[in-house]
Formats: structure tokens, C-alpha cells, sequence
């Protein structure tokens, strides 16, 4: 079942695109959106996490800026668009709407309790802030965060077990930053980091021009199996 929501935060009122799978109580994944807004591709996504059995909502991170941004990858202008948005965003303040959503899912009374981030490019940055900056989070996923390389001085922050996935060939992420990253995280023991030869920035994009099928099948199959691990085993 998919729907909207309304989260009650502390700086307003936004909206949050929720999918909910057939069997409740579930975890719930909050899923952060790139630059392009909560588009079809992201909506996509929490749709596949609530047929995986999660409860899936994306809020909307754009909501003092332009509420409502739903961007196609493919044009030019609302790439463009997207760039201003992003360039724009205030991202302490979009860390307080995130730890805002996450306290929405746990009240939500279909959510069994325990929460997990997921984010793709500005949504992964605001993954790896939120993730630092709050504790009461049961599991974080990060694919491909531009910037994050320049929030490593906040790592002792981080408690939650953390899942990321790194593109060698990243165009947004030089590879001083990749390496940056891997050494950071390398002293996590809650943290995993895996590296895809060859890939581009945003190669699991649903539809995305370095879209590539066998390492997006790779990289979902290792975050399908950490939040698993992270959300449901030890529940059941």
C-alpha cells in the first residue's frame, strides 16, 4: 500500500512518501532522496523495500526550499534544477528532518521498533550526518554520498552499524575522498565498505544513464542482506 504522510517535525510540517508492506508489525527504512527530489526512482525504491516486508517513507528534503520536487534524471533542466536545490540545501537543518522522521516511523503503530537510514548521493551525505550527529539508529546504508569525505572529523559519532557502497570511477567523489572514507571507516568496527570496480556515480539508479545491472544486483543483494540482518533476525 502506498501512500503520503504528513511528519510533524520541529521546524514544520513536510511530507513523506510511505510504502507499507502486507505483514505489520515491520522495521521501518527511511529512504533519502538524491537531488532530484522524491522522484519516481526513489518512490521505486521504497516500493521494492516494503515488498522485501519494511515499511519504506521518503521525506521530502527539499520541503523549505520547493515542496513537492519530483525530478527526472533524464532532462537537462531539472538536472539543472536539481544542482540549485542541492547547492542551496541546508544540511543541519535536514539532519533535524530526518531524526524527525525517524521518530514519526517508530511511533507509527505498524512499526515494530526498530528504524534504519538509506540514501542514495545527497540523501547518503544526510545518511552519514544523521548517523554521526544521532544515536537510536539500527542500521545506516550509503551509496554513493559526495561530500561525506568532508564529515569525517565527526566520525567518533557513530554507533550505528553502517553499510557502504563505494564507485571507483565516481565522478562526484575523487578518489583522495574514496580513500579518505575507507580509511575512516576502517576503524569501525560496525562498518563495512565495499568498492565497484569500473562503476560510476549512481550505477544502481533505477533507469540512470551508468545504471549497471550486475553490480546494482550486487550492491542490493548486500544491503538486502545487512538490513535483514540488522532489522528482522534478531526479532524473529
Amino acid at each position: 500500500m502506498k501512500d503520503q504522510i504528513t511528519i510533524e517535525g520541529r521546524d514544520g510540517a513536510f511530507a513523506a512518501y510511505i510504502a507499507r508492506p502486507k505483514a505489520v508489525p515491520a522495521p521501518a527504512v527511511v529512504v533519502l532522496q538524491e537531488l532530484f527530489g522524491v522522484n519516481a526512482d526513489i518512490r521505486k525504491h521504497c516500493d521494492e523495500l516494503a515488498e522485501q516486508g519494511y515499511i519504506a517513507l521518503a521525506p521530502d528534503l527539499y520541503w523549505r526550499q520547493e515542496p513537492g520536487v519530483d525530478l527526472n534524471v533524464t532532462s537537462q533542466a531539472d538536472w539543472d534544477h536539481g544542482l540549485r536545490l542541492y547547492s542551496a540545501y541546508d544540511r543541519d537543518a535536514g539532519v533535524r528532518d530526518i531524526k524527525d522522521t525517524i521518530d514519526a516511523a517508530h511511533s507509527l503503530p505498524e512499526c515494530s521498533g526498530k528504524v534504519a537510514l538509506l540514501g542514495y548521493c545527497l540523501g547518503a551525505l544526510m545518511v552519514f550526518m544523521t548517523a554521526v550527529r544521532n544515536d537510536g539508529i539500527d542500521a545506516a546504508v550509503w551509496y554513493h554520498g559526495a561530500d561525506t569525505d568532508k564529515y569525517l572529523g565527526e566520525i567518533d559519532g557513530l554507533h550505528a552499524p553502517i553499510l557502504m557502497h563505494v564507485a571507483e570511477e565516481d565522478e562526484f567523489i575523487s578518489k583522495a575522498a574514496q580513500a579518505e572514507i575507507k580509511a575512516a571507516l576502517a576503524t569501525k568496527p560496525n562498518a563495512t565498505v565495499y568498492s565497484y570496480p569500473g562503476q560510476s556515480h549512481a550505477f544502481s539508479r533505477h533507469n540512470g544513464a551508468h545504471y549497471n545491472a550486475a553490480a546494482a544486483h550486487l550492491a542490493n543483494g548486500r544491503t538486502s542482506e545487512f538490513l535483514h540482518q540488522q532489522l528482522q533476525r534478531d526479532s524473529r
